[in-house]
């Protein structure tokens, strides 16, 4: 194994900012957050010092809300600033998602920067996670942005340095999950040190995130000969897909939390709701 740099930079202005946003949305939209996270290159621990902020929440409306005719939206999101970027999916949207073994959701559960979490809620769906996670889904979420990634962005001579992580992250989630690993983890460092195969690999990816983590997002530079080969091995290698477990389809567990935090009055589930996150990473 081999170890990478990572930081999960998070000021205490932009906590607040934060909190601040989320607070007014639940004034404006009458719900509750029950889980607010960072997502993206701050929380896979490579940010550039310009990355801005992905913050991601699950709400659950009044109860009443549940008991329409018609579908109402299910997704809240605010215009995106220089600094921050924030929206959020509706408890049953989350949940609907979470039984289809979405890779996203997954993430999010494991993002070492927290903003705000009622504490039995996090736990309750993190337990229920392990049970529906698809690593067949999620392989094929990965490899499908891996190549994207690659043929758009990879094939010249200059390259921006974040491109090649948005290629090495998701085919090394990919390699992961073939791997039989569980949930691939959300911090890129952690990943990449069981993923790695060899030093001249190893080397020249520390030396890209020290370049990241140091540069603005915009910033570019020369092809990168041993990442390239390592990039389009793997990719040749990704086309064998082995036999992944299936998760499981029983929807009863989901059901029963959805009515816990939509239907029930809050003091018949938990006395932790809206409680900021007891420490973030750094």
């Amino acid at each position: 194994m081999y170890d990478f740099p990572y930081r999960h930079p998070l000021p205490d202005s932009v906590r607040q900012r934060v909190d601040a946003e989320l607070s007014a949305l639940e004034t404006r939209h009458d719900i509750t957050i029950l889980f607010a996270c960072e997502s993206g290159s701050r929380a896979w621990g490579f940010a550039s010092p310009d990355s801005d902020y992905d913050v991601r929440f699950i709400y659950v409306h009044q109860p009443d809300w549940y008991l329409r005719v018609q579908p109402q939206r299910d997704v809240i999101e605010l215009p995106i600033d220089a600094e921050l970027d924030i929206s959020g999916w509706e408890l049953r949207k989350a949940l609907r998602l979470l039984a289809g073994g979405n890779p996203t959701l997954f993430e999010w559960l494991q993002s070492p920067l927290c903003y705000r979490a009622d504490t039995l809620f996090r736990t309750e769906l993190q337990a229920l996670a392990q049970h529906y996670h698809s690593p067949l889904k999620s392989r094929h979420h990965y490899l499908a942005m891996a190549r994207n990634n690659f043929r758009g962005y990879l094939q010249g001579e200059t390259v921006r340095w974040k491109k090649y992580l948005y290629v090495l992250r998701p085919l090394m989630a990919a390699a992961w999950l073939d791997s039989g690993l569980g949930m691939v983890p959300m911090r890129f460092a952690d990943l990449a040190a069981r993923m790695v195969p060899d030093q001249q690999v190893a080397d020249a990816l520390r030396t890209l995130l020290q370049r990241k983590m140091l540069a603005n997002e915009a910033a570019h530079g020369a092809a990168i000969p041993v990442l390239d080969h390592y990039i389009r091995q793997q990719l040749e290698l990704s086309t064998q897909a082995p036999a992944l477990p299936r998760p499981t389809q029983d929807c009863h567990a989901l059901d029963a939390l959805l009515y816990r935090f939509a239907c029930l009055p809050a003091a018949q589930t938990t006395a932790s709701r809206n409680q900021p996150c007891a420490h973030h990473a750094t």
